[in-house]
Formats: structure tokens, sequence, C-alpha cells
């Protein structure tokens, strides 16, 4: 059988192939030749269907035999034709396509093409100036491949980076991996030196810590289980001593000084907060200097990678984690662009908040998603779970990186969110193997299987990559 396809409009075509030695696959690029001219296509989908064999028996006719059907898009302007020969494109056609679409806002080399190995795949860098949602189930890769994003991001632009780390995962962001010696890799230390972590004091390293003076009235009132009209008497106080001074002086210097002070409802405060455990959380700065609040203000760092996983209790965890988008958020006029790296998002900015404070955070989630671009704010949302996330956080990204997903039920999700993506392409995630992904939006010029390359630093956790197994 020939593998034969037609277009009517120049722009998609419908094709046959024999199903021996099928070459083809959805995402996969193919050469489209009439004889007088010839052009780049897109597999978009892939069926197993019937076609009439005209060499079947005289006296009963033509037969049916079964074949590969499908359909694509032609990537480059095209005129109608019919019977044409289809056939898998050779990778220099598809490198020189891809160069001659270079990304006019700079290229982020991340590893490879999936279908056609040796062809690098290429980010366009000014396309994370919109929100991104990177999902993908548990063993897919996830957690190694956004490594190599924020690597080649650090490298090759001067975006600020914030990482909400809650696994730990991105500890050793700045530790460049033995052996590196590319180009890369020496760009990459020089990046590296303005990459700071802050954990949890007890681990050692440069201390995660805040004033609770430094937190919005909601967020103390909330990490205190204080209601504003039914404590409004506990809540008045608290404004009180956290919000005015005297002499230049706050009324008290920190949360640990509520159960000493001899001002009007500070111990009925203190109490409360020793009650619910806040004053032992190991996050209050208690006079030692540098918050976080500061940090993310005026710090000079390119990229500041949070440790929530380094915090015993998930309530420091959330208080934390609702500082850095409050902070980020009520500074945005300053218009320093950054990019917002929430991991594990269905925990920081879930669709349903089991706390306060959690509660907090989701809605500084959305109002980032919402409104942050326009003042320079941009996200990038990390989960395995895309159910669990905010619809009004997924629902204004515009670039979506993939990887493999078995649910249909998280797949039929994100066809709903990502309708400009093919829903043939969503499926075929079903089908990926270890650090491929589907990536589209702005940041591809067309929706794109890659397979992610090695990173440069080393993991804080234990996930292991494709590039550090030799996996193809």
């Amino acid at each position: 059988m020939l593998p034969l396809t037609t277009s009517i409009d120049g722009r998609s075509f419908s094709f046959q192939a024999s199903l021996y030695d099928l070459e083809f696959r959805v995402g996969g690029y193919v050469m489209l030749t009439d004889g007088a001219d010839e052009w780049l296509g897109q597999v978009m989908t892939l069926e197993l269907g019937y076609v009439e064999d005209d060499g079947g028996d005289s006296l009963r006719g033509p037969r049916r035999v079964t074949a590969a059907l499908g359909t694509g898009t032609v990537l480059v302007a095209a005129r109608p034709f019919h019977n044409a020969v289809v056939e898998r494109a050779m990778a220099a056609q598809v490198a020189a396509w891809l160069d001659a679409g270079r990304a006019p806002h700079g290229s982020l080399d991340i590893g490879e093409l999936a279908d056609v190995p040796g062809v690098p795949a290429r980010l366009d860098a000014g396309g994370f100036n919109r929100h991104t949602f990177l999902c993908g189930q548990s063993g897919s890769g996830k957690t190694y491949s956004l490594g190599v994003v924020l690597e080649r991001l650090l490298t090759e632009t001067e975006l600020r980076v914030v990482v909400l780390d809650p696994n730990s995962d991105y500890v050793r962001l700045a530790d460049v991996r033995p052996g590196a010696e590319s180009d890369t890799a020496t760009r990459y230390r020089l990046a590296a030196r303005q990459i700071e972590v802050r954990r949890a004091a007890s681990t050692g390293g440069e201390p995660l810590r805040v004033r609770v003076s430094e937190l919005g009235p909601d967020c103390r009132a909330a990490l205190l289980q204080i209601d504003p009209v039914a404590d409004r008497e506990e809540y008045a106080a608290l404004t009180e001593l956290l919000e005015h001074d005297v002499a230049g002086r706050p009324l008290i210097s920190g949360i640990d000084a509520l159960l000493t002070s001899d001002l009007p409802g500070a111990r009925e405060l203190g109490l409360r907060a020793a009650n619910l455990g806040a004053l032992q959380w190991e996050i209050w700065e208690r006079g030692a200097g540098g918050s976080l609040p500061q940090l993310l203000v005026g710090g000079a760092w390119r990229c500041l990678v949070v440790d929530l996983g380094s915090l015993e209790t998930p309530e420091e965890q959330s208080v934390i984690a609702e500082s850095v988008l409050d902070t980020l958020w009520r500074h945005r006029r300053d218009h320093r662009p950054v990019l917002i790296v929430i991991d594990e998002a269905h925990n920081v900015c879930p669709q349903r908040p089991e706390s306060r404070v959690v509660a907090l955070a989701t809605r500084r989630a959305v109002q980032i998603a919402a409104e942050g671009r326009k003042f320079g704010l941009h996200l990038l949302v990390a989960t395995q779970r895309p159910q669990k996330v905010h619809d009004n956080v997924v629902s204004q990204c515009d670039n979506l990186m993939l990887m493999r997903m078995n649910s249909a039920a998280d797949l039929a999700h994100l066809s709903e969110s990502f309708s400009f993506v093919p829903p043939s392409l969503l499926d075929a995630a079903r089908h990926f193997e270890l650090g491929e992904a589907l990536v589209a939006g702005k940041i591809s010029h067309d929706p794109t299987l890659v397979r992610f390359g090695a990173r440069i630093s080393e993991e804080g956790g234990g996930d292991i990559g494709p590039g550090a197994t030799g996996h193809r």
C-alpha cells in the first residue's frame, strides 16, 4: 500500500499508510511530496481503519484491507494537493524548519525532539512572560525536567526566579555536577553564584525566617484562628500590638513577646499562640534579622529557593508560602519581573483549601494569575494532580508542559483548560516514556513532543531523570 495524502485547503491533510513497518506517530513529523513541491507536516491523529484495495478478485470486486489512517497539520504554507506521497521527515528537514522559525526572544535548549532524536528541542524564552502549567504523574520525570527548564532560564535570560520547594528538590540548584564541562555548564556556573537557598534554621545554611509583623493582617488572624468579627477585641489588640509603635519602635518585638508583655490583650494572645503551638515554630525571626520578605524585596539574588520541605509542620509551610506570594503581590508596582515557581501547587493553591492560611495563599495565587503579568509577575505551576489545583490559576495559563499522565479524568480536565492543544496530542501523554513531554503555547512554535536532556546541577531529592540514566 502506498502512503498517500490529500489536502483540500493546504493547511490540514489526511493520509493512509501500510501497517507494516509503520514509522508514523501522533505528534511526529512527515514530509508531503507531490512531485512538484514538498511540505513539512505534523501527524495529529492515527488509528486503525480500512481502505478499498483495487487489487482484489476481478469477479468479487475490490477488497477491504486494514491500514493506518490519520490526519495532520501542514506546518508551512501549502496549496491543495491530492495523492501526494507521505513519509517520515528526515532530521535535517525538521532541523531546517526549526532554525527558520527560531524564537525571536531567545531559545532554551532543553533536550531533543522525541520523534527526531538528535534534533534539539527548544523553548521560546520570551514565552515565559505568560503563565505556565507543568504536570505529570509520579515517575514521569517532572521534577528532573523542571530543573532543566530552571537551569536554562538562569543561563539564557536575566529573569529572576523564586521557587516554592515543598520537597527540597531544588536546594542543590547551585551545585554543578562533577564533569559538567560544556559551554552551557560554564555559563551556568556564573549564574549559580546568584542562587540563594533559604531553609529551616535547624537544618543549617541560610535560615528561613519571617517576622509576624511582616505578615498581612488576614494571615496573622488566620494563623491564630481569630475571626475579625467574632473575636473583635483580640483582633483589634493584635493589630494594635503589631502595627503601632512608640518612638519608632514596635510595641512588641515578636510573637514570643506576647506572653511577657504587660500591654492590654497581649497575654491572652500569647496564650492562644502557645496553645496552637505557634510559639514553637522556627520560622520566626526573633530579632535575628534577615527575614524572607526583606530578602524578596531588597536582595541581589537571581534565583531564590524557598525550602518549604525543611519545615516541620504544614502550618509553617503554608505561612511561608502565603508570605512569599503576598510580599511579591504587595510590591508588584516595583515592576521587577520574576518567575514564581510553585511546585506541588495542589498544596499551595488547591481547588478546595483546607485552612484559612492556605485559602489566603490561594487567593494571592489567583490574583497573580489574573493580573500579575502586567506587573511582571509570572507563574510556573507544577503538579501531579491537575484537578486539585484551583481552576482560576490553571485557566490563566497560556503554556502547557505535559508529561506522562495515565488518568483519563486528568486528561479530560486538561483538554477543557487548554483547548488550543489538539486532544489527540494530550491523549498521547498516556504512552510517554520517562522524560518525554508535550510542550505547547507561547513557549513553543507548535505543539511539540520533546525528550528532556541532562541536568547541569545536582538534584536535591531522589528523582532520577532521563539524562542521568542515559534513557532514550
